[in-house]
């Protein structure tokens, strides 16, 4: 099995706002970063995040595609929507110090969006039927996924660059997992 892993393209986000499961909308010109994208047309099956943000770019391509919630991006609770610099230093320097455990209030820590993602890619390479998939996500959510296959430290993954509008190419093959591309 192929999966083909693509970020949304670039938001419009002048202020600096903390986003995850807030419906942060693309840039102006998201139709041209569109035409952009190399997006093969044969894929047995498209997946993508509710997020309307990931819904424009399946939409825009005329892929016919379910959604599913566990390839949200990670929920920052109260944080949604807030300038960075405006969450309280009481609230936010322990989520820098230990993001995998420390959450926002009413939001998820990495671990429990770990739980989520990882569910979601559980299901997916026991689907034995499908050649190539296309999964139309989020940064961190393509992150969990690499971490995951090659098991580096869950702390370590905000050092994997995934960029807007680029793609992430994993080869299954008999339980084996090749990172074939990255942000292409």
């Amino acid at each position: 099995m192929e999966i083909h892993l693509i970020r949304h393209t670039a938001v419009e986000n002048p202020e600096n706002l903390c986003y995850g499961f807030a419906e942060m909308p693309l840039r102006k010109d998201y139709i041209e970063d569109f035409q952009t994208l190399d997006i093969d047309k044969d894929y047995n099956e498209i997946i993508s995040s509710p997020s309307k943000r990931c819904r424009l770019l399946a939409d825009y391509f005329t892929f016919d595609y379910q959604t599913d919630e566990r390839l949200r991006e990670m929920n920052f609770g109260d944080w949604e929507m807030k300038k960075w610099t405006d969450i309280p230093e009481e609230e936010i320097n322990p989520w820098y110090k230990d993001f995998v455990y420390v959450k926002a209030s009413g939001g998820e820590n990495l671990l429990e969006m770990q739980t989520r993602v990882l569910s979601f890619w559980q299901e997916l390479i026991q689907k034995k039927e499908i050649e190539k998939v296309l999964i139309v996500t989020h940064a961190g959510v393509i992150r969990l996924i690499l971490q995951a296959v090659l098991q580096f430290p869950l702390e370590n993954m905000f050092a994997v660059q995934i960029d807007y509008g680029k793609k992430v190419i994993i080869d299954v093959n008999e339980g084996n997992f090749y990172v074939k591309k990255m942000n292409l």
